[in-house]
């Protein structure tokens, strides 16, 4: 395109009104051929007005201006002076003048115009439509430039020179920044804003490689009951993976052939494949080789600081000498100061002439003399020196006789007098070997290194009566039993293992090992009945009675006895005032009065516990009301205060079978423990006397429940290995427990749980213990065959704690194959005590 023609001040270009008006005259006088030209004219002259920022400058200021004045007309276009004149010297000199340059404009495209131009020659337009097009051409090369400061974004950049925001502008800023959004937050109910997620590219800083569980180096045991196994960087919940079963690792081992190499991550619970490195420094571990394959441990040794031509002739630091290093030291001078005091006072004595060793002296020791104990030295217990029965050739009074030498081997180690059995030998030279030289020397070494020893100090106390507790005098507190008044003899020694007194006191109960009870006066001793419990049964059938209870009420005298597997209700006819037989007292028709039919419907829906049966006519006749069939050996029995409830134990029966409580008006039984665990052990059970609770023993705790409640109240500890007894004191507060390891315990139920006191007085197993019901008198029988009777006060003040004083040990009964005596019971209001023994007896005790 030819260059344009200069154009002075007068050639401004007109308002967009005044271009239409030209246009419009220009139309009218101007051919249609010279359209291009003129279009060509117009170009030129709008191209002209933008090339000084000045003048476009004062043209948009006095735009204002030139709408009050009247519209010029648009100046003619000549295509033959527009010709010429683009090409004359003026035109040149005129752009030199004013430093034009076209290619300075912006979007100046030159084959865009000459493509423009042609098209509007070519068409064969109306005049109307040719002067839109110029009015187009005009405004859109004559736009007022923007001479406003520029802006700048976060970067620094100039919004003109920055490239165009390629960002949603609901989500993120020009600049790229997110842009948060208001959520309704789900745990507080209040709009937070949010952020969307980081997209962190390859090369960014986050540390997008790392695990999606953030929990940190804590246990993940923690996490092992639970859904998930931590958290992410959000706060989000990693979800726990689904984990292989033994089936799933098994085939996986032997379907995929890189199981091997694989390894569960233990913070994402996934499996991970070892590479390759990981595998090696696995190998070279496991043959105990350095982990790092690239270290060599045999490398030559290079010398980096010392040898030839490595000598450090410059100092390391160039720092001056202080001043501590040529000033003489303070503290220096206070320890030669103290030296010479010593000198000076003779505590020192320099060059002094060395002590003359003697001729002999000790070559392992510097001194002589022997080194003092230790300030806590505690010297080891000496071994006792043998006695008379240790010599080869002891005296005859120490040697055992046929009877001694039985007991001695039947004895247990820790019961006998002495760990040997003397013997007698005619020479030094015939004495043998000794057999436990080796265990004796072993024990010693044990007890040498570790038995605890304890320096014991020995007070000086001059009255060493005031340390003893002040008790009564034994014979202040009579009456109690001292003396066997009567001796109950069974036939053929028959081992008596229970016995009972009736309320009245009159009559005496006593379980045999036969099968057996009988009933005797108490007063003469003389046998007045005998019930067999196994009458017309083998001799190898039979088992003892091995436990019986007179019923506490004085208006029925019932006597409840069990042996294997049934209780048997005896209704004694000598008991019972009145004519007409043993079927026909009072007692016995309590016991019968609830009496149901073998065929009658049970109402529960479910089978009992046990089962009530009916004795046969003789049985009747003797005073047998009823016998209850047991799912197992019944070892204990008591009655309720009232008469009426009968608890048996049973530790062999079936689980929640273990305890029964039989209502003898209703001849029914239930099981108040149906729920119990199997090995329960339950050893006894025993009514409150006042209250509605059970006292239930087990071998090693007591439990009391309540009965109306049916819960359980609290848990006695006694602290002993196996229960054998309890005994519950007439006011209900106080209880006794007698166990197999000769320890009897007293409980003060409200005080503690705990034991108030623990007594172990019996040289063998305790085998009962028993309150009196109207004396402060209690007494407990053992295997050692001896009844210790002892006084035991209780006070209405709580403050007050139980007075126990030892009263008597009843001596009579002889131990049969290492048992006693085996059951003691109090007269129910006289100091009598009956005790029933292995060797055949029962006794009466009394003052």
């Amino acid at each position: 395109m030819p260059p344009r023609a200069h154009a002075g001040p007068s050639s401004a270009v007109p308002k967009r009104k005044r271009a239409s008006a030209a246009g419009a005259d220009a139309a009218s006088d101007a051919p249609v051929d010279s359209v291009a030209a003129t279009v060509a004219g117009a170009a030129a002259d709008a191209q002209l007005e933008l090339s000084s920022d000045d003048e476009a400058g004062v043209s948009g200021d006095d735009e204002a201006d030139d709408d009050d004045e009247e519209a010029d007309a648009f100046p003619e276009i000549d295509d033959a002076s527009s010709a010429a004149g683009s090409e004359g010297p003026e035109s040149a000199e005129s752009d030199e003048s004013e430093r034009y340059d076209s290619e300075d404009i912006d979007n100046w495209d030159e084959d865009e115009e000459d493509a423009l131009a042609d098209e509007l020659a070519a068409d064969s337009e109306t005049e109307t439509s040719v002067a839109q097009k110029l009015d187009y051409l005009v405004a859109r090369h004559t736009v007022k430039p923007d001479e406003s400061a520029p802006t700048y974004n976060k970067l620094g950049l100039s919004t003109l020179e920055a490239a165009p925001a390629h960002f949603d502008a609901r989500t993120r800023h020009a600049d790229g920044a997110a842009r948060g959004i208001f959520q309704v937050s789900e745990v507080t109910g209040k709009a937070k804003r949010v952020y969307p997620a980081i997209e962190a590219d390859y090369d960014s800083d986050s540390s997008t490689e790392d695990a999606p569980n953030r929990v940190g180096n804590v246990p993940m045991e923690w996490y092992d009951d639970l859904p998930h196994i931590g958290y992410d960087v959000e706060g989000r919940k990693v979800m726990r993976p689904a984990t292989k079963d033994e089936l799933d690792k098994f085939l996986a081992t032997v379907e995929d052939p890189d199981a091997w190499m694989s390894a569960q991550d233990r913070l994402t619970g996934q499996d991970v494949k070892l590479t390759d490195e990981e595998l090696d420094i696995i190998r070279r571990l496991q043959n105990a080789e350095i982990p790092d394959g690239a270290y060599d441990p045999y490398a030559p040794w290079d010398d980096w600081y010392t040898g030839k031509g490595k000598e450090l002739v410059m100092p390391l630091s160039n720092r001056p000498e202080p001043k501590s290093r040529f000033v003489p030291s303070k503290w220096e001078h206070k320890k030669v100061m103290k030296i010479v005091r010593a000198i000076r006072q003779g505590r020192i004595t320099p060059r002094a002439p060395a002590a003359a060793r003697p001729e002999f002296y000790n070559i392992w020791n510097d001194s002589d003399q022997p080194r003092a104990p230790h300030a806590m030295h505690m010297p080891a217990p000496k071994e006792a020196l043998p006695g008379h029965g240790e010599s080869y050739n002891p005296p005859a009074e120490y040697l055992f006789s046929t009877d001694e030498r039985a007991a001695w081997e039947e004895a247990e180690a820790s019961e006998r007098k002495t760990n040997y059995m003397p013997a007698k030998h005619g020479a030094l030279r015939l004495v043998p070997a000794y057999q436990q030289s080796l265990k004796e020397r072993f024990e010693r070494c044990l007890d040498l290194y570790m038995a605890p020893r304890v320096l014991r100090k020995r007070l000086d106390i001059p009255d060493a009566e005031a340390l003893l507790p002040k008790l009564p005098a034994p014979r202040e507190l009579r009456p109690f039993p001292s003396t066997a008044a009567v001796v109950y003899a069974h036939p053929r020694a028959t081992r008596v293992r229970c016995l009972g007194i009736d309320p009245s006191g009159a009559w005496l109960a006593t379980g045999a090992e036969d099968g057996r009870v009988r009933l005797w006066d108490l007063a003469l001793g003389r046998c007045a009945a005998v019930w067999d419990l196994w009458a017309g049964a083998p001799a190898a059938d039979r088992t003892p009675v091995y436990a019986l209870e007179w019923s506490p009420n004085r208006a029925h005298a019932i006597i409840a006895a069990v042996t294997t597997e049934k209780l048997v209700l005896i209704a004694p006819a000598q008991c019972s005032a009145g004519e007409g037989g043993a079927t026909a007292s009072p007692s016995f028709l309590f016991a019968t009065a609830g009496y149901t039919p073998e065929g009658a419907a049970n109402t529960a829906g479910k089978a009992p516990p046990a089962k009530w049966t009916r004795p046969s006519d003789g049985q009747r006749a003797l005073g047998v009301a009823s016998i209850v069939a047991l799912p197992g050996t019944a070892k204990s029995v008591a009655w309720h205060s009232k008469g009426d409830y009968i608890a048996t134990v049973a530790p062999d029966a079936r689980s929640g079978a273990a305890v029964l409580i039989h209502q003898i008006s209703r001849q029914r039984t239930q099981a108040p423990f149906s729920r119990a665990g199997k090995g329960s052990a339950v050893q006894a059970v025993l009514f409150h006397p006042l209250r509605p609770h059970l006292f239930v023993a087990t071998q090693r705790l007591v439990r009391v429940y309540d009965l109306s409640a049916q819960s359980l109240l609290r848990t006695l500890q006694p602290g002993v290995r196996y229960i054998s007894g309890l005994s519950v004191h007439p006011r209900g507060e106080h209880l006794l427990v007698a166990s197999y390891d000769r320890r009897l315990v007293w409980f003060d139920l409200e005080l503690s749980a705990r034991p108030y006191k623990t007594l172990r007085y019996h040289a063998r197993a305790l085998r009962a213990v028993a309150f009196h019901a109207s004396y402060p008198l209690f007494a407990s029988v053992s295997d050692d065959g001896e009844a210790h009777v002892l006084h035991g006060s209780v006070y209405n003040d709580l403050a007050t704690p139980p007075l126990l004083v030892p009263l008597k040990v009843l001596r009579g009964h002889r131990v049969e194959q290492g048992l006693g005596i085996l059951d003691a019971k109090w007269h129910p209001s006289q100091p009598w005590l009956l005790t029933a023994g292995a060797d055949g007896d029962a006794r009466l005790w009394t003052p």
